[in-house]
């Protein structure tokens, strides 16, 4: 299997009220609970406002594509573009709190102890992307030299990842390998793919050095993939699956998300109601059990046994591309009752507290 062949993608800056965000340095929900506990929903916070759009524009924040996600507890530490050495890496994160795609982004920042700024996107009203033609997150701007526009989760991090390994060519040529196409789905929908967006554009020795033996290189594509095809689409239905579990998510998505305090309202109350019906269409489009659990459990299971009772992560001693997609994915359930039951019912524990640690780790 080879990269298609690719064509320069436009360059785009733009500008937005930033936020700086820091590690909270404590130890993560679940394990101050008794596994399979319930979160409860806490108050959210108030008001009223523009209907159909303003769900819509909730249900964006939450991910995108086809699963709509959920709030995690952030544990991001305090970046600034301003603390990196002349000639780094400068690098603008816009995103949704509550979105596995952004969260998949930050993990990978995060465990390369990257500094970035972040930008807390309104779902509703977007303003703070305004510059941009692409109108979905997240959107990682650089500076390596001259500014970037970075688009889709899984780009950034092949794009980012190369240029950190190889440093051979600019970011603005990595970022070329990764061409946007317009394809056109069953339905008639337009869509915007990105060619490659799997592959580190390496040489052989690069390669070699990443890669030791093929194999290794094919499956952290595999799962990379799994994460972005399967994994994403099993969360909105199973935090959305009662409605006390879709009341008790909206809240969370509320208070850690950008919304005015009459969009907050209205998105909590309403965006519950809404979501909890969508999550029986997405049960139903993606073939899902009764008991939505028990695809959960089973793909958090193939994800353990895949990694093996042999190594510490997919990439071996430290974690590879696959180990922080999957982490980034699940991390957003964090907090509610979907996640402590795959705790309590799935052997996926040692294997994310163990991510966890390391991502605190190195991120220092």
């Amino acid at each position: 299997e080879r990269p298609l062949s690719a064509r320069p993608q436009p360059k785009m800056a733009g500008a937005g009220r930033v936020w700086r965000v820091g590690t909270l340095l404590l130890p993560p929900a679940w394990r101050l609970r008794a596994p399979g506990r319930a979160f409860g929903a806490a108050a959210g916070r108030g008001g009223s406002s523009g209907g159909g759009r303003l769900v819509l524009g909730a249900a964006f924040a939450l991910g995108g594509t086809a699963g709509l996600c959920l709030a995690a507890r952030q544990r991001l530490r305090e970046h600034s573009a301003a603390e990196l050495p002349a000639g780094s890496l400068q690098l603008t994160l816009y995103q949704y709190k509550t979105c596995p795609f952004c969260s998949k982004v930050r993990a990978f920042l995060d465990y390369h102890g990257l500094p970035y700024e972040i930008v807390e996107v309104n779902p509703i009203m977007r303003k703070e992307i305004k510059f941009s033609s692409y109108r979905k997150v997240p959107i990682l701007l650089a500076n390596a030299g001259s500014p970037l526009q970075l688009n889709d989760s899984s780009v950034i991090i092949s794009a980012i990842k190369t240029y950190l390994v190889s440093r051979r060519n600019s970011l603005e040529e990595i970022v070329s390998f990764y061409p946007p196409v317009k394809t056109v789905t069953e339905k008639g929908k337009e869509v915007v793919e990105y060619e490659n967006k799997y592959w580190l554009m390496l040489d052989e020795k690069e390669t070699k050095r990443v890669y030791p033996v093929k194999e290794v290189r094919v499956e952290e594509m595999k799962w990379r993939k799994w994460a972005d095809d399967w994994l994403v689409h099993l969360i909105s239905p199973n935090v959305y699956r009662t409605p006390k579990e879709a009341l008790a998510s909206f809240d969370y998505i509320v208070r850690e998300g950008k919304f005015g305090t009459l969009e907050g309202l209205f998105a909590k109350y309403v965006g519950a109601v809404a979501m909890f019906f969508v999550s029986k269409r997405l049960k139903k489009r993606h073939q899902l059990r009764d008991d939505v659990r028990e695809d959960l459990y089973e793909a958090v299971n193939e994800w353990v046994k895949a990694v093996g009772k042999n190594r510490l992560f997919m990439g071996g001693n430290q974690p590879n591309l696959a180990d922080l997609a999957v982490y980034g994915v699940l991390r957003v359930m964090e907090g509610l009752e979907a996640f402590d039951d795959m705790m309590a019912h799935t052997n996926i524990q040692p294997w994310y507290q163990r991510m966890e640690d390391v991502i605190e780790k190195t991120g220092v």
